[in-house]
């Protein structure tokens, strides 16, 4: 079984947490536009979704789905995104599709955030992927150069902007053996927009989908 299908299993297993009617936060890439398409031949009628991004927005409402600004929600019960690298403690490394700092807001407001990976998204340590940066385009130099400074090596995705207007840096080559406190180290750094790890806010479930089936962490 490929991944396509270990990211569609996820997404399926997803729907156990979804409740009728429902105001629902939805993230952003690929193993969530299977979540979104699972959603919407579910057969749960849901009130309506929080996107994270408006490619997500397109998404919902091209599935028939209502989509709401988050300042219009008194109560986001249940968040549902994935992630480019997760632990077992569920910290996370997100921000491969550029969408972090909506998605972080979004997380922060959920009451429960279930993150949907496919087995090759679990690792010991996070790093190996690239951890993104969202910054103000004033500060790309000066972030970059703050980057370096601790060990590594910040690449500006280039033709790229966020939905807030802003850039991200890519940073490669660190083993980040403290998530929690590495992000709120980057957070202090003028220009920083958003940290692309979950770790302070991680989330409150992994479900894990490989060819054995779905676990839950």
């Amino acid at each position: 079984m490929g991944a396509l299908e270990n990211k569609q299993r996820a997404a399926v297993a997803a729907l156990r947490y979804v409740r009728r009617d429902m105001i629902l936060g939805v993230g952003t890439g690929s193993t969530v536009n299977c979540f979104i398409d699972a959603l919407a031949t579910g057969g749960i009628h849901i009130k309506a979704a929080v996107a994270s991004s408006e490619a997500t927005r397109a998404r919902l409402t091209h599935a028939g789905i209502t989509v709401m600004d988050l300042n219009d929600v008194s109560e986001l019960a249940l968040y549902i995104d994935g992630a480019d690298e997760a632990t077992r403690r569920r910290h996370l490394i997100k921000g491969g599709g550029g969408a972090l700092t909506r998605e972080k807001i979004v997380a922060e407001a959920a009451m429960q955030f279930v993150c949907i990976i496919d087995g090759t998204k679990l690792v010991d340590t996070l790093g190996a992927f690239p951890l993104p940066l969202e910054v103000i385009p004033m500060a790309r130099t000066l972030v970059a150069q703050r980057l370096t400074a601790i060990g590594g090596n910040a690449v500006w995705r280039r033709n790229f902007t966020t939905d807030n207007g802003n850039l991200v840096l890519d940073v490669h080559g660190l083993s980040i053996a403290d998530p929690p406190a590495l992000e709120a180290a980057l957070n202090q750094i003028p220009g920083v927009v958003t940290v692309g790890l979950f770790a302070q806010r991680p989330a409150d479930l992994l479900l894990v989908a490989t060819d054995e089936g779905v676990s839950e962490i």
